[in-house]
């Protein structure tokens, strides 16, 4: 595999909200294209995330603030790539899997790349997530017409089009609001099947009922944004602290 490059001028940002991954991390990094630069955002860890990260090669950006959607923004924010793309940190999705996906960017074919998480493993996606996920996709179709499978989080798109989006979720309503606001401003979005693998240590969210029931409800949360609530909106009316 190829080593992870820490060069000024990155031809891809991959944000990596992390949060005691050290288990995962050296298997996620080595998995990184070269040319790409990984952004590791530390989001609390007490692992030693951040430091095996940057021995690693990474660059890493801390967000004290906790929340999947802190994490995101923090590495969107922080990213210079025109070209941003978005990965689980648990070994549960291999980031080399995102190449196609900036190529079809680059090339004008789609303006937001959405991989759909296929189960390699019985037991690498529990029921229930899977159950929180179909419902939140049937939702999704129902509020903006786009026929997706999946809310996964490897994705792909240019930065500063999606610093337009004007996202305010700092939860677990981050990915989905996304791509509810890529839909109403008229983005061309696709989804391709990745393979998903078990992943390495306890899930943040999706691990249990309960974590899986407040991911829900972030996402419904979302979805009932009116679809003129845009950019305008300031952090400090929209942000919301929360564990993931």
């Amino acid at each position: 595999m190829n080593a992870v490059t820490t060069s000024p001028a990155p031809d891809v940002d991959v944000v990596l909200p992390c949060l005691n991954e050290a288990g995962a991390l050296p298997w996620v990094l080595a998995r990184i294209p070269a040319g790409w630069r990984a952004l590791v955002v530390d989001n609390g860890s007490t692992d030693g995330s951040a430091d095996l990260a940057r021995s690693l090669g990474a660059t890493v950006v801390t967000e004290p603030r906790r929340g999947f959607g802190a994490a995101c923004h923090a590495g969107l924010t922080a990213a210079t790539a025109d070209v941003v793309c978005f990965c689980d940190c648990d070994a549960s999705l291999d980031p080399g899997l995102l190449a196609p996906f900036v190529r079809e960017i680059r090339a004008g074919a789609s303006d937001l790349v959405l991989g759909r998480r296929r189960p390699q493993t019985r037991g690498a996606w529990p029921v229930h997530a899977r159950a929180g996920n179909l419902a939140l996709a049937r939702m999704l179709r129902h509020r903006t017409g786009l026929r997706l499978h999946d809310l996964g989080p490897l994705r792909a798109a240019r930065r500063e089009p999606l610093l337009g989006l004007g996202l305010t979720d700092r939860r677990s309503g981050y990915p989905l609001q996304m791509v509810v606001r890529a839909a109403d401003a008229g983005w061309r979005i696709a989804e391709h099947d990745v393979p998903y693998l078990p992943r390495t240590g306890a899930s943040k969210v999706t691990g249990t009922w309960r974590g899986t029931w407040h991911a829900v409800r972030d996402m419904r949360r979302v979805l009932a944004e009116p679809p003129a609530a845009r950019a305008g909106d300031s952090d400090s009316d929209s942000e919301r602290s929360g564990t993931r």
